[in-house]
């Protein structure tokens, strides 16, 4: 299998931002999102695709001190999905294949496999240096993606959190490619790759692998991944925080949290389920529900997963923009006692997986 490592940087988070608080919040995402896609689809559909100059794999955008995500790209990624390679076919039984030699019927079973595709926008102030976001995507023999946020607010003691980030989603594909494919521990690969990490920073993780027809996941902080079927979110993984704008981290040595204070989840899944994984600058300024209704117009109009990554992203931006728009973060900043309206310039990561069938030959 060949395995792409691709890191990206991005820079330093302002001060401003800093003193703004920075909150991401499970509890403002409509959890029973069940949506009226067209009414949703019909405000949102007009985002423009030229924030799109997207990378296929991977940033870090950085945020406020004890709290940012970093997303690393990692391909051990296959990135040519067109819409046609993607089977919305909830049956999960063997198919019937014709042996054209003997005219034989064979019968074959199917996997279930992860096609995925990523979009990351920086922080505009971070453009040139590429933020502190950091995430990776593996293929073929491994069915894994990962996210990572680094903590910007290390900016301030001249630390950039970014390159812990990186390291740290790095460590975590060579974590994974000493597993045995068709038994990967996200909670063992993350306490090795914690354990190898030796840059100084600190950052949230959510390591997510397919295996048989279940997805095996971890998430420490606020990072994190929503599962999408036939319209609806069906799953959406909690935020961990000490404290509002306090998220979970990971550091090197002692004083952050351990990877054993994560949330690990096993979650069944079917062909034509969407996976949506990001760093809180996406959770920041979408609603699940925002975000279920970009799934399903791009399902229709049979989008690959690297198109509707960017489509995500380009609208997370918008509302981030947007200081008239209440937001997931509005929202949890006025219940924690702040005035604050609009969305949050973050760093943007997304990264978009469909369930598809694989027959095993």
């Amino acid at each position: 299998m060949q395995s792409v490592v691709v890191l990206k940087l991005n820079a330093i988070v302002s001060r401003a931002l800093l003193n703004q608080v920075t909150a991401q919040s499970s509890l403002f995402r409509n959890r029973s999102s069940c949506l009226n896609a067209r009414t949703i689809l019909r405000r949102h559909e007009q985002v423009k695709s030229s924030f799109a100059a997207c990378r296929h794999f991977v940033r870090k955008n950085g945020r406020s001190l004890l709290r940012n995500n970093h997303t690393f790209s990692a391909p051990c990624f296959s990135i040519g999905v067109n819409a046609h390679d993607v089977s919305f076919d909830r049956s999960s039984r063997g198919e019937s294949i014709r042996n054209s030699s003997s005219d034989q019927i064979v019968l074959r079973e199917k996997s279930l496999k992860l096609f995925s595709g990523s979009c990351y926008l920086p922080h505009p102030d971070k453009e040139q240096t590429g933020g502190e976001d950091a995430h990776f995507i593996c293929v073929d023999d491994y069915q894994a993606i990962g996210v990572a946020d680094g903590v910007g607010g290390w900016a301030d003691v001249g630390i950039d959190a970014g390159e812990f980030a990186r390291e740290l989603m790095s460590n975590t594909v060579s974590a994974i490619k000493e597993e045995l494919k068709d038994s990967i521990n996200p909670s063992r690969v993350l306490e090795k790759a914690h354990s190898k990490t030796k840059s100084e920073g600190s950052s949230t993780a959510c390591i997510i692998a397919l295996i048989d027809k279940r997805i095996h996941a971890i998430n420490l902080g606020d990072s994190g991944f929503m599962v999408v079927r036939d319209g609806c979110t069906v799953f959406e993984s909690p935020v961990q925080q000490h404290d509002f704008n306090f998220t979970y981290q990971l550091k090197s040595g002692s004083g952050g949290d351990l990877p054993s204070s994560g949330q690990a989840f096993t979650i069944p899944i079917s062909p034509g389920d969407v996976i949506i994984t990001g760093t809180d600058g996406l959770f920041d300024n979408l609603y699940n529900n925002e975000i279920t209704a970009v799934i399903v117009h791009a399902v229709r109009a049979g989008l690959g997963p690297q198109v509707t990554a960017q489509k995500i992203a380009a609208l997370a931006r918008q509302r981030a923009q947007d200081k008239n728009r209440q937001t997931p973060f509005s929202a949890a900043a006025q219940d924690a006692g702040y005035m604050y309206h609009g969305g949050k310039l973050d760093d943007i990561t997304v990264v978009v997986s469909y369930i598809t069938n694989s027959i095993i030959t």
